[in-house]
């Protein structure tokens, strides 16, 4: 499998903090990753500067190849990166249909003179996107919520609706900011099987912040464990719980007897 992200040595500072210090990993393309970690480990610190929400102090960031740390957040977005984040970020007094739209009209390339007209190649890729909203709908199963307003929903579900937005875009790359946080234990499954199935059949390569250790190693195929701004390890799930390194920074006690 070829890389589609590598982190080269990737250092975040603010003022006096290290929130990342010179850490470097790479995501194969169709994978399904895992970053964990205790709080303050810079897991959301990664996903930023992979979006180009923050911008590496030094090192690199690479999207199948190209160096992405000088571009704007849209402009990775346009290259395929899509994200969800850890607090929702959803348009509230929008339905569900048209807050999934809106990640859809990246595939819609008109100017706002066609759409004040609205001739037929608009009317023709409005359809497009409606089409692949209702495609996202059904894959998620939130049917009976296409006209739904936000603030009416459920916590789960409106994680559901943020999640099928990020896919409306078609992305190369989704990563996934604790998907799993606030929910019991049955829309933690629920989730858990759309990542899933998210990776296996829509073959998106995913990668996920989550504090559900048990839903991470159900799932994930590789594993980065990250402690205070630094990677503790990088490897396969059953090494991870094993490892030294990661015990400490999980119990915060040496293991050494």
């Amino acid at each position: 499998m070829s890389t589609i992200v590598s982190f080269k040595d990737v250092s975040l500072n603010f003022g006096g903090v290290k929130a990342l210090n010179n850490v470097s990993f790479d995501i194969k393309e169709g994978s399904l990753h895992a970053i964990i970690g205790p709080n303050g480990a810079g897991k959301t610190s990664i996903f930023n500067c992979i979006s180009g929400i923050y911008k590496p102090t030094s090192g690199h960031v690479e999207f199948k190849g190209e160096n992405i740390g000088s571009l704007r957040p849209d402009e990775i977005a346009n290259k395929g990166v899509a994200r969800t984040f850890q607090n929702i970020e959803l348009f509230e007094n929008m339905t569900v249909l048209d807050n999934i739209l809106i990640g859809a009209h990246r595939h819609i390339d008109y100017g706002s003179i066609s759409g004040i007209l609205f001739g037929p190649s608009v009317r023709e890729k409005e359809i497009e996107a409606r089409k692949i909203a209702e495609d996202i709908i059904d894959f998620l199963e939130i049917e009976e919520y296409r006209f739904s307003y936000i603030l009416s929903l459920p916590y789960g579900i409106q994680k559901r609706v943020e999640l099928a937005r990020a896919l409306a875009m078609k992305p190369e790359i989704i990563l996934l900011d604790e998907p799993a946080a606030g929910m019991n234990n049955e829309e933690t499954e629920d989730i858990a099987r759309f990542i899933l199935d998210i990776h296996e059949e829509l073959k998106i390569t995913t990668v996920l912040v989550d504090h559900d250790m048990n839903m991470v190693m159900d799932i994930a195929e590789d594993v980065i464990v990250m402690d205070f701004g630094q990677k503790l390890f990088d490897g396969i799930p059953k090494d991870a719980i094993h490892d030294k390194q990661v015990i400490e920074a999980y119990l915060g006690v040496s293991t050494d007897k």
